[in-house]
């Protein structure tokens, strides 16, 4: 509940909520945040089907195991990175479509084929700008502070391909 008093959006829906803060600097977190936990997350895996089209898929990394609530910051960190990309390319058009499906996304793991397409290996994987021009595929890297090496690609956020 104390977070509720710092900057930021909570969605609610079915049951559940969650809280989006403002993005800042991991030193400079407030006691609430830096003090908080993901609960709540023992479920049981399940075979979700193709992602829909017209949203955001957010493919873990299939070659690095995390619990469940590794998973779920690693995807809201993706979500994040992907809006503010979209802003600071004026993708006015495609934040609207999003914003219309309610921020929508589709969460899965990635099989190991579409990893290596999306992420490139060392051909392009590490030039963001060349997999977000080729793709539209943003990259989360962990900064190693938990469950995973500094620099681990956990996440890869595809967005749908906007107009021309």
């Amino acid at each position: 509940h104390a977070v509720h008093q710092l900057p930021g959006r909570t969605v609610a829906r079915d049951g559940a909520e969650v809280r989006a803060l403002v993005p800042g600097r991991v030193a400079a977190l407030p006691r609430e945040v830096s003090r908080l936990q993901v609960a709540g997350t023992d479920v049981a895996a399940d075979e979700p089907g193709p992602a829909p089209d017209g949203v955001p898929a957010l493919w873990l990394n299939p070659a690095v195991p995390m619990t469940v609530g590794k998973a779920a910051a690693q995807v809201g960190h993706g979500t994040m990175i992907a809006a503010a990309l979209l802003h600071a390319t004026g993708d006015d058009a495609t934040l609207a479509a999003w914003a219309a499906c309610d921020y929508r996304v589709a969460v899965r793991t990635a099989p190991p084929e579409v990893w290596r397409d999306l992420h490139g290996g060392t051909t392009w994987g590490d030039d963001p700008l060349h997999a977000w021009r080729r793709r539209r595929v943003v990259a989360v890297r962990d900064a190693g502070f938990t469950e995973v090496a500094p620099g681990t690609v956990t996440v890869l956020a595809q967005l749908p391909v906007g107009p021309d």
